[in-house]
């Protein structure tokens, strides 16, 4: 059975002060036990929250690394130090990342195979552009990002410890979502693509995620699908109510 994962992506918003003042809100509620949390939160809260979420099952995660452990990479973020902070997931190719930062299928393996390496969990996002799905290629892209992300990845430790976000980029921050149908459609069409690389017992344990303006009035129609196993939030992760009530589906 996979564990439903609701994971908060911050992006480039809160302050250190901001963040913690978020993050006791978060705490103060009765969250699912049966939902693993996760929030995402900018580079320079992470070492703070973790004191936060001590005692708590929240888990840690950041918005993106360095696939090197060290080097001439000025203000880049190493995996080193993400896991000295304690981190557990990072996401990685976001489509932000992706748009305005030059993110390739090519580094977006190399992020992968890092954290890994490091016991650090990915967040692979992939996802379409609304040409894309209106040229009919949605599904050809999607096969090709996670194909290209999964390259030379092969332990079934490993490749059960990534959660994969699919994420269409017509439907972040513009409102929009995908339809219940059509999400649960490409996260199954995500599902068959891994059962064909490495095999229908891996492909029942991966956890596949829907991104794309989730909000309080369409989580649990999104979680009643059979292959949705979560969602990776933007906007109501920013707002403690808000995102507790996508948590306590």
């Amino acid at each position: 059975m996979r564990k439903p994962i609701i994971a908060g992506n911050w992006k480039m918003n809160n302050t250190i002060s901001q963040s913690l003042k978020l993050i006791n809100e978060i705490k103060s509620y009765n969250l699912n036990e049966n939902v693993e949390v996760v929030v995402c939160v900018s580079f320079t809260s992470l070492y703070e929250v973790k004191k936060e979420l001590k005692g708590t099952n929240i888990k840690l995660g950041a918005q993106n690394m360095h696939w090197e452990d060290s080097g001439a990479y000025t203000g880049e973020i190493s995996p080193l130090m993400l896991k000295e902070i304690g981190i557990d997931y990072c996401i990685i190719g976001h489509s932000e990342r992706r748009q305005y930062f030059n993110e390739t299928d090519e580094t977006v393996n190399k992020k992968i195979k890092s954290a890994l390496r490091h016991g650090i969990k990915p967040i692979v996002c992939v996802g379409e552009t609304l040409e894309d799905r209106e040229k009919a290629k949605e599904k050809e892209i999607v096969k090709e990002q996670v194909l290209k992300a999964l390259e030379g990845i092969n332990k079934k430790e490993e490749i059960e410890n990534i959660v994969i976000a699919y994420e269409p980029i017509w439907a972040i921050g513009t409102g929009k979502t995908a339809s219940s149908d059509d999400a649960n459609e490409m996260c199954g069409f995500i599902r068959n693509t891994i059962s064909k690389k490495y095999g229908v017992d891996i492909s029942k344990n991966i956890r596949i995620q829907y991104g794309g303006s989730v909000k309080p009035n369409n989580i649990k129609e999104l979680m009643d699908k059979e292959e949705i196993d979560g969602a990776l939030v933007g906007g109501a992760s920013l707002n403690a109510s808000d995102f507790v009530k996508l948590i306590n589906y």
